[in-house]
């Protein structure tokens, strides 16, 4: 088999064959095909698309690639979310809890941001001692007592992908759904999970712009699902604007920590609900996603769930005393108040751009090699819809570097778009696709 016979016949838009898929993924993988020739077949699978056989064949050839996670060591059927991305997406830490409480098994491998925000492991590193390094038989211990752990996603898991994903990165070969979809699925398969719900964030804030490319995309990842045999529902949620109000680490764990004790953003808990209760349903524990729904939310009024987020955070070493009192959570030096220059009803929030202003501040990376600092963010107090006066207080910024405050509250004023009218109303929840 001839690595030049298999690009022709891409180029030529022919059907890959699940043995030249595989001798593709395997010697990519290992060195023996060259970039040049790896980027060839991205950009001839970019422009002629693969078909849900081919995009599946993908999927499992880079799942191969590498470790498969044997999770049958922890009972019951372990069910885990995925998001694409926004800005402020504080869903897993709010999910968890309230899924774990149910006593369904979480085991989730979770990543660090790269961009606006941190990501769920520089979240939870708030919690001072919290850890991710654990061996495999902690994790699953932890698992099968509290129903929850949080682990560091290894290299060992789908290599073939991360490979791909940085050629793909540099040759403009990224924006194509066959390659989108089998990297994530890749991911979450290697990983160990029964049943996948995959939150698939649309707007400006997302990689999917509009709803109809969100839809190709979780259709695609249900399909994938579905040809190798684990059960996978896509949610299509609005990213338009930040989801919450809080956007950076400690400011995200606050305000996970409101919403598990009932006092938090109805966007983040109606997100974390309509997820969870699609969880729940693959999961075996509710007849249909409105019985989950009441599970869940009694959780919340129990008490359970928050109970479950701290025995999770002191299971991994983390100190739970800012559970108790947000307080003692890492805290900005400056506070300072962004306040509207005009009259009338906030049109739009550039999503990705207050992701940036945040980054700036310290609340990502620019870089692998940047440093967070959990402490620094944006606090939203006008979202869409919202009518304003002159001068009112649409946010907050909380900065450790007053310069760099002064230049946030610049940059949240101009992505803050206020009109006389009100504007056209955008769901948060566009589709279920199972």
């Amino acid at each position: 088999m001839r690595m030049y016979d298999i690009i022709h016949k891409k180029r030529q838009g022919e059907e890959l064959s699940t043995e030249e898929i595989n001798f593709f993924v395997e010697n990519y993988t290992n060195g023996t095909i060259p970039d040049y020739q790896a980027s060839a077949l991205l950009m001839a699978i970019f422009f002629n698309k693969m078909n849900k056989r081919e995009t599946a064949d993908l999927t499992m050839a880079m799942v191969n690639s590498g470790e498969i996670l044997d999770l049958s060591a922890i009972e019951g059927i372990k069910v885990d979310k995925h998001s694409t991305g926004g800005v402020g997406d504080t869903t897993t830490l709010v999910l968890g809890p309230m899924v774990g409480s149910l006593g369904i098994p979480v085991a989730k491998m979770s990543g660090r941001g790269l961009g606006h925000t941190g990501g769920t492991l520089d979240k939870l590193e708030t919690f001072k001692g919290f850890t991710i390094e654990m061996p495999k038989d902690k994790f699953i211990n932890n698992v099968n007592t509290i129903k929850l752990a949080v682990g560091g996603q290894t290299g060992d898991l789908a290599p073939a992908d991360k490979k791909l994903y940085a050629l793909r990165d540099v040759t403009a070969t990224v924006d194509n759904t066959s390659l989108i979809a089998s990297s994530i699925m890749s991911k979450k398969i290697a990983a160990g999970a029964d049943a996948i719900v995959l939150d698939v964030k649309v707007g400006e804030g997302a990689f999917m712009k509009t709803p109809e490319n969100a839809y190709e995309l979780g259709g695609a990842m249900v399909e994938i699902g579905k040809h190798v045999g684990r059960n996978t529902i896509a949610v299509v949620s609005d990213m338009d604007q930040p989801l919450g109000k809080a956007v950076g680490n400690a400011l995200e764990v606050e305000e996970a920590i409101n919403t598990l004790q009932g006092k938090g953003p109805k966007d983040l808990l109606e997100l974390c609900l309509t997820l969870g209760s699609n969880m729940v349903v693959l999961a075996g524990k509710a007849k249909d996603t409105d019985e989950a729904r009441e599970m869940l939310m009694e959780t919340i009024t129990s008490g359970k769930a928050i109970k479950k987020f701290k025995e999770f955070i002191s299971a991994q070493g983390g100190n739970t005393e800012g559970i108790d009192d947000t307080s003692k959570l890492p805290k900005a030096k400056y506070i300072m108040e962004v306040r509207a220059e005009e009259e009338g009803y906030v049109n739009k929030i550039h999503a990705e751009e207050i992701g940036i202003v945040a980054m700036e501040l310290g609340a990502g990376r620019a870089t692998k090699e940047s440093v967070i600092d959990l402490a620094v963010g944006i606090v939203l107090e006008k979202k869409r819809g919202d009518f304003v006066k002159k001068g009112d207080i649409i946010a907050y910024v909380h900065a450790n570097d007053e310069k760099k405050g002064e230049k946030a509250i610049r940059g949240i004023l101009n992505n803050y778009v206020i009109k006389a009218e009100a504007p056209k109303e955008i769901p948060l929840i566009y589709n279920v696709i199972r």
